[in-house]
């Protein structure tokens, strides 16, 4: 930083640099959150009446969908979803129960083999004082992970760093699903 940088009017200069994410304000907003736990409010009931790339969605079977996370963890963050609006893991039958098990182990393997990921965190979150951001439709988390992936950012620095756009990472892992 140059030594004549000024922020007029904005406070001290403080030689920190900043990484604007203006994208993450409508997460923060709760602009796409549901207003009711009804299947015509949930963004995971309206995703697959859209086309794939619009809906980010990389990958369609007959019970359940993988869709990018709009407000991912890291790139690569997809979701598991059944088509049908069910909020518990227990109320699953047994197809989708079945299919979101093999697709979040594809999900894996595409992409461990397109990004080189070196782990993962799989998960639920079931209900909202479990942390689901949408508790009425259930939504298996696969979050791949490198060594040092996040490192301080989202610690100290409260942001996420997201190399590559949402669409381009829909695409690569859409053309890779299940080679």
């Amino acid at each position: 930083m140059s030594e004549s940088f000024t922020q007029d009017g904005a406070g001290e200069a403080d030689d920190l640099d900043r990484l604007w994410t203006p994208h993450r304000m409508a997460y923060i907003k709760g602009e796409n959150k549901p207003a009711d736990a009804s299947s015509g409010e949930c963004p995971f009931c309206r995703i697959p009446t859209l086309e794939d790339a619009e809906g980010l969605v990389v990958h369609r079977g007959e019970a359940t969908f993988v869709v990018l996370n709009l407000y991912p963890y890291t790139p690569g963050h997809v979701m598991v979803c059944p088509y049908r609006h069910v909020a518990d893991y227990p109320d699953l039958d047994a197809a989708e129960t079945a299919e979101v098990a093999a697709f979040t182990k594809t999900a894996m393997r595409t992409i461990k083999r397109v990004s080189g990921a070196h782990g993962f965190n799989i998960g639920m979150n079931q209900g909202s004082v479990a942390g689901a951001g949408i508790a009425a439709h259930l939504h298996q988390h696969v979050v791949p992970r490198w060594g040092g992936d996040q490192n301080f950012m989202p610690i100290i620095g409260r942001t996420r760093t997201l190399p590559q756009l949402l669409t381009d990472t829909r695409d690569l892992l859409a053309k890779a699903w299940g080679d």
